[in-house]
């Protein structure tokens, strides 16, 4: 027999867990809305060179976790390991008829190659938003609270915002140089991937969570320290946006994220219900040189990307409920050619009203529909025979307990509504 698994690092969502990622899902385009970003879709797949260019060729991404094919054209394409870039590309693609300050939102599937673990597989689906075209502190409170909104709509309530600012190209250089010179004498007590990378991006040493990198790095240099003026007074607006906003964080010198196109803000949710390796479930922050680094003209812009399949594994292990079946109201159970005639003209109705409804295509026995009515999720069955048929009613049966009620034929709809 072939093999009927899901490819490794991937999976099958289906209900009832399909259910729950549904819910989630409305949940990103509803909050999108409420503050006013605009729904986008950016291809599957890229051009390799888009991820290459603002990514960083020393990043993990582009080291380790793309998917790069070449098409039948000669052309490398890669699958979109992330989708603020993208995004960007888009934009650029057509700025002239697109509103500014832009305000887009995503939802939709990244993929990254590495080894598959819960909470982190190959395929996964994130919800992101994005703001182009300014460069206000403003926009960066407006993003971390839409996340920290959403995520706490969820039911997570051991949840951490981690904030930093990394700085700008004016004066991120002085720390990267004194980064060095710190690590260089050093560098023998990282790990080993760090041991061969430090040199190339000092700041991913900082985000390393391996207990070599930590001890080695305990006193390491704070980027806060050698922010200057522009950068310290955008970081200051930031803080007291998020504490208008009632958002509470904890200042987090070592966090620098793990793309090179971040500049000033960057930020986490790190849930304490996950492990460390898979904690942060929302992770985002600015990039003012990303438009540059595409070749189109300079645009700020600052977003984040939340992972939907870390927030539901999150939320689980802290028992939040979860959203209400996604499965019909009603199964409409027939027996005999008349009452089957009946059981679809009361399936019509159901469906009519906004009611989700099912019925079985085939003629079959009553113990076979029950249990299809069973297997469908639907709370309730509407029973139909030749005495429902006779008395002008409707049986409805409660499939939890069986329970039973006698309704009139046409208060059926009404029933179901309350």
């Amino acid at each position: 027999m072939t093999d009927v698994a899901p490819p490794r690092g991937t999976q099958d969502v289906l209900p009832p867990s399909s259910d729950a990622l549904l819910a989630v899902v409305d949940a990103a385009h509803e909050i999108a809305r409420l503050y006013g970003y605009r729904y986008v879709e950016t291809p599957a797949f890229e051009r390799t060179e888009v991820f290459e260019r603002t990514s960083g060729g020393s990043s993990d991404v582009v080291t380790k976790e793309m998917y790069t094919f070449e098409d039948k054209g000669g052309r490398s394409l890669t699958l979109k390991p992330e989708s603020t870039a993208p995004v960007v590309r888009a934009y650029l693609a057509t700025r002239q008829s697109l509103p500014l300050p832009f305000k887009a939102y995503y939802v939709e599937k990244n993929w990254r190659h590495g080894r598959p673990q819960a909470g982190r597989l190959r395929e996964f689906r994130v919800f992101g938003i994005e703001v182009l075209g300014t460069d206000a502190p403003g926009a960066d409170v407006e993003v971390i609270t839409v996340a920290n909104r959403f995520l706490r709509a969820r039911g997570l309530a051991r949840l951490t915002l981690h904030l930093n600012s990394i700085g700008d190209e004016v004066c991120r250089p002085r720390f990267r140089e004194d980064l060095v010179a710190f690590l260089e004498p050093r560098q023998d007590r990282l790990d080993r991937e760090h041991r061969e990378t430090w040199r190339r991006n000092p700041l991913r040493v900082l985000d390393c969570t391996t207990p070599e990198c930590r001890s080695a790095t305990e006193d390491a240099p704070r980027i806060l320290d050698y922010l200057d003026d522009a950068c310290s007074e955008h970081f200051g607006a930031v803080r007291s946006g998020l504490d208008e906003e009632g958002v509470a964080f904890e200042l987090d010198h070592r966090l620098v994220r793990g793309l090179d196109y971040y500049t000033r803000t960057t930020f986490e949710f790190v849930s304490g219900a996950l492990s460390p390796a898979q904690a942060t479930v929302c992770g985002g922050g600015r990039y003012d040189g990303l438009a540059e680094v595409l070749g189109g003209e300079p645009t700020p812009g600052v977003g984040y990307g939340l992972g939907l399949d870390r927030l539901l594994l999150a939320a689980a292990e802290e028992g939040a409920a979860s959203s209400g079946s996604r499965a019909v109201r009603c199964y409409v159970v027939g027996l005999g050619e008349d009452a089957r005639r009946e059981a679809r003209a009361l399936l019509r109705e159901l469906r009519d009203a906004a009611i989700p409804a099912d019925a079985s295509l085939e003629d079959r026995p009553l113990k076979a529909q029950l249990r299809m009515a069973d297997r469908s999720g639907a709370p309730f069955a509407a029973l139909l025979g030749d005495r429902e048929l006779r008395e002008g009613v409707v049986t409805m049966r409660r499939l939890a307990d069986g329970e039973q009620e006698t309704v009139p034929r046409g208060e059926v709809a009404d029933w179901l509504s309350r």
